[in-house]
């Protein structure tokens, strides 16, 4: 495990230094884990969606192919970027379908096993995704620190590596930070939910 992370680290660098070939030899290292984050992100998503976790990992190749993507250190980094691309392409999907036709059940939205609302998905993805950005504008550590513990499903200490810094920052910035997406989201009265952790 540490020497597949020490090549994915390797892997990264080069790309980032600009050489082409490197996607073509990091995907298969790194696609049965994008393909776990994939799964858990889908399994937040209403029951009839287009997309499939392949298919979400798939769009997540081609945006980092096709984008300019960030300086990517190390394997936590990586996996970080790619939550992040996979919230994008599904709200991206979800804007396109109620563009397109109104309407959806009731579901509950469970984040990180916290905040939990009781919405339409496809407003909770979207209301989720503008309350990052809003948090992102004044914050941008603690919106990043929810966006790599909720999207990425990265731990408390994976979290602290990738941002430098300590564990119980990341800790702080989540009670924080839930407790305003909370209010952001509506649900500050709601006896189901309880702070981030």
């Amino acid at each position: 495990m540490a020497s597949q992370s020490n090549e994915i680290t390797q892997l990264l660098r080069a790309w980032s230094a600009g050489d082409k070939s490197v996607p073509d030899k990091l995907i298969p290292l790194v696609y049965d884990d994008l393909r776990k984050v994939a799964r858990r992100r889908m399994a937040l998503e209403r029951q009839n969606h287009t997309l499939q976790p392949t298919a979400l990992v798939h769009e997540v190749y081609v945006r980092l192919i096709d984008g300019k993507h960030a300086t990517l250190n190390d394997r936590v980094h990586f996996f970080a970027m790619c939550a992040r691309l996979m919230r994008e392409i599904l709200v991206d999907a979800e804007r396109a379908r109620r563009a397109a036709k109104r309407g959806g059940d009731l579901t509950k939205v469970d984040l990180d096993g916290g905040v939990t609302a009781t919405t339409q998905s496809a407003v909770a993805l979207i209301a989720v995704d503008d309350a990052l950005k809003a948090l992102k504008a004044f914050d941008p550590r603690k919106s990043e620190v929810l966006e790599m513990r909720i999207f990425a499903g990265l731990s408390v200490k994976e979290t602290a590596q990738a941002l430098g810094i300590s564990e119980d920052t990341v800790t702080r910035d989540m009670q924080i930070a839930g407790a305003w997406l909370k209010r952001e989201l509506g649900q500050e009265d709601q006896r189901e939910t309880r702070p981030l952790a």
